[in-house]
């Protein structure tokens, strides 16, 4: 069991001071992939750097202009290209001058939630590069699995670190094909939790705290759902669309969409490692499914 944590309070577009040298101003898109809205980081004091300016709406950008008032920003930081996530970091930067880091789009499409198709980082952030300020150490960590090009950031100073959708206190993550990739997210998952941070601050939702056995539990809750793919398929062949509504049917129905895409990833991690053949060559969302 993922002990989810979702309460928070806050109110949008007013910056909260959360830690000594974190501030979040959350915009107001609420929904089923946004939760209660995108959450923007502001890091440090002085010259500063944002973390996920979030959508193109104006509102928002004044929200973090003014909560930046009397201060530089420097840094424009991006966890992946969705977008909840990248659209206003360049509107941000032409208001401030500041340098977007982040990886470009991969232009493969997700079933999740569009992508912002012409994104371009001034700087193509590699895994491991270090980005400073007077009071602050922030270094990517690449983790790719929700998306190809989603980068987590570690402050140094406080071991947090920003998991932008990797990790998501208030819920799991969908991993939508082609972009996704549920290897590569297993992969991710084992790096960050490796890193030892004190805390997580997801763009969406309230922080974790209890940093290890959350991610031991979400790590968990996936393998436990591979082992309700094989239960299913040990009773014959089976196509997603037949096992989405009985293993999700507790998930909102809206999001059973994104769950079938979420399965299909699963399924080609599945085929990949040998536990389960496919009727098509590749993988895909109409194939017929059975064990090997």
């Amino acid at each position: 069991m993922i002990p989810f944590v979702k309460e928070m309070t806050f109110a949008y577009g007013v910056p909260d001071q959360v830690s000594p040298l974190i501030r979040r101003v959350v915009a107001n898109n609420p929904g089923p992939f946004t939760y209660l809205g995108t959450g923007t980081y502001i890091v440090g004091s002085g010259e500063v750097a944002v973390i996920d300016p979030g959508p193109d709406d104006d509102a928002h950008l004044a929200a973090i202009l003014q909560a930046c008032a009397g201060e530089t920003i420097t840094a424009i930081l991006i966890t992946h290209t969705h977008i909840d996530h990248s659209p206003l970091a360049r509107p941000l930067a032409a208001r401030t001058g500041a340098v977007i880091f982040g990886r470009a789009d991969p232009a493969t499409g997700s079933a999740e939630e569009d992508n912002e198709s012409d994104f371009r980082p001034d700087v193509e952030v590699e895994d491991g590069q270090v980005i400073t300020g007077p009071d602050w150490t922030i270094t990517a960590v690449a983790t790719p699995g929700h998306a190809s090009n989603h980068v987590c950031y570690i402050l140094a100073e406080e071991r947090a670190l920003f998991s932008g959708d990797h990790v998501m206190g208030w819920s799991t993550t969908v991993v939508s094909p082609p972009d996704g990739d549920m290897g590569a997210y297993y992969a991710s998952l084992d790096k960050v939790e490796a890193l030892g941070a004190r805390t997580l601050w997801p763009t969406h939702g309230p922080p974790v705290q209890d940093v290890q056995p959350f991610i031991a539990a979400y790590r968990a809750h996936r393998l436990a759902r591979e082992q309700q793919i094989l239960a299913q398929l040990a009773s014959g062949p089976k196509r997603i669309s037949e096992m989405v509504p009985v293993l999700y049917a507790a998930v909102d129905s809206r999001l059973h969409p994104a769950a079938s895409r979420s399965m299909l990833a699963h399924l080609q991690h599945l085929t990949r490692t040998g536990a389960v053949e496919s009727s098509d060559d590749e993988p895909g969302p109409l194939s017929l499914y059975r064990l090997e």
